[in-house]
């Protein structure tokens, strides 16, 4: 296990009607929020009034930015920063999903800053403070709600990359299961694709001696194999969408990457598919992690591979080690697949006509790709032809 210095400052208010804890919140640290949306939903199923009614209890000035839309865009980003400067705005509260919590964290450092804000996500520049964050909730997928991260899409050059930084966790966090039972099949379906791929870009690792961080990674695993294909059929069952909430907030807030070389590969890959074709997040994962699983596998690899199809799929330990990791990719695959996610690039109109380019950004942007193998631009390109 290696070192690691572990501090989560965000104050979580998991259950029901724990809405009402944002008045006490907010009425004695803050002036004037800017609340960020999406595209409507919120205010269709009542949970922006009930937000709404809460800042209004805690006697502060609000602003609005909605529309924020999946795999959120810069130019969102730059509108909802003028409302900063010209507001005095001192929160962000993001009521939504992980894309508006991560344009909300996007806004929350270019508020503070006197350049570019995607100069911190082309490394240009690293943020030295944000605005405070806030969360509600309302979609169970990315982690955002409860760590340092914000991926974001730029229009004009088609790139879509992530910002890492303490300085964007979340002051605090509303989780009320009861805000997801309105999201519907597909999106419930992306989410748990979207929790389980967190999981696995921290599992499959080649650092030892990480019992507790595997064993709490393939409890998690196994939660959103038992759930996902009952909240799909069970949408308002209070305790499945409480179980798969909760699994992808740890998912992703360092319990279990922490000591750990974590991976990553996937969603690099991902980010070039979505950037370019916006597709969902976990519709291209679904896609990429059977094939990059399948891609790494080799007498380095195959241990672990094995050791999740024993212990997350109960696969007999009798079998051939290689037949065990081939059958844990297949299950993976076959899981993806029975929660109605895409097994291939075909299924969702993409032809290989870019993937040397977006190979080559992937490579180029991070430097190297993955850590359990280490890829470079041929085995990315050959992984997207897998996925065709």
């Amino acid at each position: 296990m290696l070192n690691f210095e572990y501090n989560i400052p965000t104050r979580v208010y998991f259950g029901r009607g724990e809405v009402a804890s944002l008045e006490q919140e907010l009425k004695t640290k803050y002036k004037k929020v800017l609340i960020v949306t999406g595209s409507g939903s919120v205010k269709s199923n009542g949970i922006f009034d009930q937000v709404l009614a809460q800042v209004k209890k805690a006697g502060l000035g609000y602003n609005e930015l909605s529309g924020i839309q999946p795999n959120p865009r810069l130019k969102s980003v730059y509108e909802g920063i003028q409302i900063c400067r010209d507001n005095n705005i001192d929160l962000i509260l993001g009521v939504g999903g992980g894309s508006v919590i991560d344009a909300s964290k996007a806004i929350a450092t270019g508020a503070e800053y006197d350049g570019d804000c995607w100069d911190f996500f082309i490394n240009k520049a690293s943020p030295e403070r944000a605005l405070d964050i806030g969360c509600v909730l309302t979609l169970a997928a990315t982690g955002t709600e409860m760590n340092g991260n914000s991926v974001i899409t730029r229009e004009d050059t088609k790139r879509k990359l992530a910002l890492c930084t303490p300085h964007i966790r979340p002051q605090f966090s509303i989780l009320d299961p009861e805000y997801t039972f309105t999201v519907n099949r597909y999106h419930t379906a992306a989410g748990v694709v979207d929790i389980m791929a967190h999981i696995f870009e921290q599992y499959f690792s080649l650092t030892e001696s990480c019992d507790i961080q595997d064993g709490i990674a393939e409890a998690l695993l196994k939660v959103c194999i038992r759930y996902g294909p009952i909240v799909l059929e069970s949408p308002r069952d209070y305790g499945v969408r409480s179980n798969i909430m909760w699994a992808g907030t740890l998912a992703l807030n360092g319990l279990i990457g922490n000591g750990k070389e974590a991976d990553w590969a996937s969603h690099g890959i991902e980010h070039e598919l979505s950037a370019i074709y916006d597709i969902s997040h976990g519709a291209g994962l679904s896609i990429i992690i059977p094939n990059w699983m399948k891609h790494v596998l080799n007498d380095k690899t195959v241990s672990k591979i094995a050791s999740y199809g024993v212990n997350v799929w109960s696969i007999d330990t009798k079998k051939d080690l290689m037949d065990i990791a081939d059958e844990a990719i297949n299950k993976t695959r076959d899981f993806f697949t029975s929660l109605g996610m895409p097994r291939s690039l075909k299924e969702v109109g993409i032809p290989k006509d870019m993937f040397k380019e977006m190979a080559r950004n992937a490579i180029n942007h991070y430097g190297k790709v993955g850590s359990f193998k280490k890829l470079n631009t041929q085995d990315i390109v050959d992984i997207l032809n897998s996925a065709l």
